[in-house]
């Protein structure tokens, strides 16, 4: 009997151990892992589409520019989730079986329109995104096998994406995410390295943008790529110590400009404005076994994408069924397949790789991770009382409140005019051209005229 229970007890410690490394992650590492995994996939399959849009200088810039106001919103967002977490935890609040969001944030904070504000647009932000990762599958397996068109690989993987309601929290996505930047990292030096080896087309282009309309959808797009900070207080509320998020996320930005600029500067520089009508980089290059292997493994990090983009929604509409904090983790499982359906049925009817990405970018992107968390930033450390019991100073290159204040009217001003302004009017008209080229419910968007819809 002893013997039997000695077993037992190292089985436990197995197991426990075994979670504790693949399955309970809580460090800043395991916050860069779900950063970086998040910010980067299917997205880089676009950047050199957006280059043949905007230019080589104009492409580089964006990337480098957007990349790093994302960081300085992150900072934001981080800046008012400590404040919001010490409040609660002074009213005895307990956060042992919830997961706080970014609207409960802007609710206890700000009020109750900041709260609809917010919640309106990460959730039709986070809902696109998703429906994006479906539509990218379909568009990115289609070219290792075409027997089959786009929209029925789309209806596959959707199929697939069920899975995903499984994953509890974003603590359960350490082996996930490590994957998935394994996988990317892969396909973004292999677009790199194979587009050296192609060597320029045949009379290779790089001429200027050919219109206002593909310079902005450009620009868009990359604004859109690097709004990936949309789930940032769920992986906030997953590390032991949150405080530190704003410089993993720093770090996240920077290993991402090693995949997305090399591989969008090689592959622009060798197929030139033929780019422009290959949304999907895959498209261009010769069919190997290591561009098979970069499109499955490119598959399997969309996959668990879309589960950290979808995981939002899924707790929202836990708390609005009243089943977050249920001991059931299957009722809470079963309770999130409506969300996956509706996406999936969104994707099967826009699925428009590529325009769709500056279209939901400059709708949705601008507002839910740069205009709003600006702004409330400035309007609820307005008060004297606030600024000096904030949780997180000014860093130490910024002088003064005053500095952030005019550093965040820049970006919201910026944002207003050239990621919403002109970005709505250019990638609206881009993807109605799109729409009233192929048809809703599209068969094969951009496909060889064998299979085209």
């Amino acid at each position: 009997m002893e013997e039997n229970g000695q077993d037992k007890g190292a089985n436990s410690d197995r197991s426990i151990a075994f979670a504790r490394i693949f399955w309970h992650g809580g460090t800043p590492f395991d916050a860069w892992l779900n950063a970086t995994s998040t910010q980067v996939a299917q997205v880089l399959l676009t950047f050199p589409y957006s280059f043949a849009q905007l230019g080589l200088a104009s492409g580089i810039f964006f990337q480098l520019f957007y990349g790093l106001m994302g960081c300085w919103t992150c900072y934001m967002i981080t800046a008012l989730y400590a404040d919001y977490r010490r409040m609660k935890e002074k009213q005895n609040v307990s956060f042992a079986n919830h997961s706080i969001q970014w609207y409960e944030i802007l609710d206890g904070l700000l009020g109750y329109w900041w709260m609809v504000a917010g919640l309106f647009f990460n959730v039709v932000l986070l809902f696109c995104t998703a429906t994006i990762q479906i539509v990218a599958c379909g568009s990115t397996v289609y070219y290792i096998n075409d027997s089959l068109d786009k929209r029925t690989w789309t209806i596959i993987f959707g199929a697939c994406c069920l899975i995903t309601v499984l994953i509890p929290t974003v603590h359960n996505y350490r082996i996930l995410s490590f994957t998935g930047i394994l996988m990317t990292t892969f396909t973004a030096w292999y677009l790199t390295i194979a587009s050296a080896i192609h060597g320029q087309v045949p009379d290779v282009k790089h001429g200027r943008p050919k219109s206002l309309v593909q310079y902005f959808t450009g620009a868009t797009n990359i604004l859109y790529a690097f709004g990936g900070h949309a789930i940032t207080v769920e992986i906030l509320d997953a590390m032991w110590k949150p405080r530190k998020y704003k410089v993993v996320y720093l770090y996240a930005i920077l290993y991402i400009f090693t995949l997305t600029l090399p591989s969008a500067i090689t592959m622009y520089w060798a197929f030139g404005e033929t780019m422009l009508h290959n949304s999907n980089a895959f498209a261009v290059l010769p069919k190997t076994k290591y561009r098979d292997a970069a499109v499955v493994l490119m598959l399997m990090h969309q996959f668990i994408e879309f589960g950290l983009i979808a995981l939002p929604i899924y707790l929202i509409w836990e708390k609005f069924l009243g089943l977050h904090q249920s001991k059931y983790f299957l009722i809470r499982a079963l309770a999130r397949i409506p969300v996956v359906l509706a996406i999936w049925f969104v994707a099967l009817m826009i699925p428009f790789f590529g325009p769709i990405n500056s279209a939901v970018g400059s709708l949705l992107v601008t507002f839910s991770v740069y205009i709003i968390p600006s702004a409330a930033y400035m309007v609820y450390f307005k008060a004297s009382a606030n600024r000096k019991d904030a949780s997180e100073k000014p860093p130490f290159w910024i002088p003064s409140w005053t500095a952030i204040y005019i550093l965040n009217v820049f970006i919201i001003l910026w944002v207003l005019v050239v990621g919403f302004g002109f970005g709505v009017w250019a990638s609206i008209t881009n993807l109605a051209k799109q729409i009233h080229t192929f048809g809703i419910f599209a068969k094969c968007y951009q496909c060889p005229s064998k299979t085209a819809h």
